[in-house]
C-alpha cells in the first residue's frame, strides 16, 4: 500500500463527510466541493492552509501528535478514524508498528489456547488474524463457518464475504457485513502496511469483487469489538447473536471472538441444535485445512 496515496485518500475523503454546519460554520452561495474546503480545515485545526494542504497530499513524516490530534477533531474523525490517522503517520515515520517476535509460517494454536475454545460450548468461538484468517475455533465455531472452510472462503472472512455466493444467505444483511469487513481490513493495512499477505488479499479481492473495489475506495475504518449481528445457518436458521472480540496479549495481532445468544431464545435454541449435530459430525479440525503464513505480521 501506498502510505502517501493512502494519506491523501483518506484526508480527503474524511473532509468530504463533515458539511460546514456540522462544523459549526456558516455558508452561503454555491460550493463547488462536497463538506468541507481544506482551509477551512486549516481553520479549524489551527494551522496555515499551507501547511494542511502539505499534509492533505499526503506529507505525513514528522507532523506531531498536536497536530494530528488537532485535524482530528477538525474532520470530526471518530475513535478507529484517529487511530488510523496516527498509524499512517507512523508508517510515514518508518515506524509502523512495534517489532514483534517472529512466527512460523504455519502457525499453530497453543495447547492452552485450544483448551480455552473447548471449554466454551453454548457458543461459537473463534480466533483470527487481522487479514480475517479464522485460525482456531471450537467445535460449534467450526460447524458455525463450515461454508467459510468448505469453499472460496479457503477460511478467510473477506474471501467468503465477497467470493462465496453463500454469503449472501448467510449475512441477511449483506451490504452492512460487506461494509464491516472491508472497515476491518482497511484498518489493518493502516496498521501494518508492510503485511505482503494483506495486500495480496486485498489485490485479489479487487480484482474479483467490484463490491469489495468499491467499498475500498472508501477509506472507511472501524473497530471491531463488540455488537448484535444477525445470520442465517444453513442449517438452523435465523441466527441473532451478539459478540465480544478481545485482543491476546500473548498473540500480538489475533483476536479471540465469542458469539453468543440470549439464553432461552430461539437463537440460543438453534445454537444447542448446531451444537449437537457438530458433536455428532465427523468435522473435528479446529484450524484452518491450508497453512496459514503466521509470521510477525499476523
Amino acid at each position: 500500500m501506498d502510505n502517501r496515496n493512502e494519506a491523501r485518500q483518506f484526508l480527503m475523503s474524511r473532509r468530504a463527510n463533515v458539511s460546514p454546519e456540522q462544523a459549526g460554520l456558516t455558508v452561503s452561495g454555491h460550493r463547488r466541493v462536497a463538506g468541507l474546503r481544506r482551509g477551512e480545515v486549516a481553520m479549524l485545526a489551527d494551522v496555515s492552509p499551507e501547511y494542511y494542504a502539505k499534509i492533505e497530499r499526503g506529507n505525513l513524516a514528522g507532523v506531531s501528535d498536536a497536530v494530528l490530534e488537532s485535524i482530528a477533531r477538525a474532520l470530526q474523525l471518530d475513535d478507529a478514524e484517529r487511530e488510523h490517522l496516527f498509524d499512517l503517520a507512523r508508517a510515514a515515520n518508518g515506524a509502523a508498528r512495534p517489532v514483534r517476535k517472529r512466527r512460523p509460517k504455519t502457525w499453530v494454536a497453543r495447547e492452552s489456547l485450544t483448551r480455552a475454545l473447548d471449554v466454551i460450548d453454548r457458543g461459537p468461538a473463534f480466533v483470527r488474524n487481522g487479514r480475517m484468517d479464522v485460525l482456531a475455533t471450537n467445535a460449534l465455531g467450526r460447524a458455525f463457518y463450515d461454508q467459510v472452510f468448505d469453499g472460496p472462503g479457503q477460511g478467510n472472512l473477506a474471501r467468503f464475504c465477497f467470493l462465496d455466493e453463500r454469503a449472501g444467505a448467510f449475512y441477511p444483511d449483506w451490504e452492512a457485513a460487506a461494509d464491516v469487513t472491508v472497515s476491518i481490513l482497511r484498518t489493518e493495512a493502516g496498521r501494518d502496511p508492510r503485511d505482503k499477505q494483506l495486500q495480496d488479499l486485498i489485490g485479489e479481492l479487487s480484482t474479483c469483487s467490484d463490491a469489495f473495489r468499491t467499498r475500498w475506495g472508501a477509506h472507511n475504518v472501524r473497530r471491531h469489538g463488540s455488537g448484535t449481528k444477525n445470520f442465517h445457518h444453513h442449517l438452523v436458521g435465523e441466527l441473532t447473536l451478539t459478540y465480544e472480540g478481545m485482543e491476546l496479549t500473548a498473540e500480538p495481532g489475533l483476536s479471540f471472538l465469542i458469539y453468543t445468544a440470549e439464553p432461552g431464545s430461539p437463537s440460543q435454541e438453534r445454537l444447542d441444535l448446531l451444537a449437537s449435530w457438530a458433536a455428532t459430525s465427523s468435522q473435528q479440525p479446529r484450524t484452518n485445512d491450508r497453512a496459514i503464513g503466521e509470521e510477525s505480521s499476523a
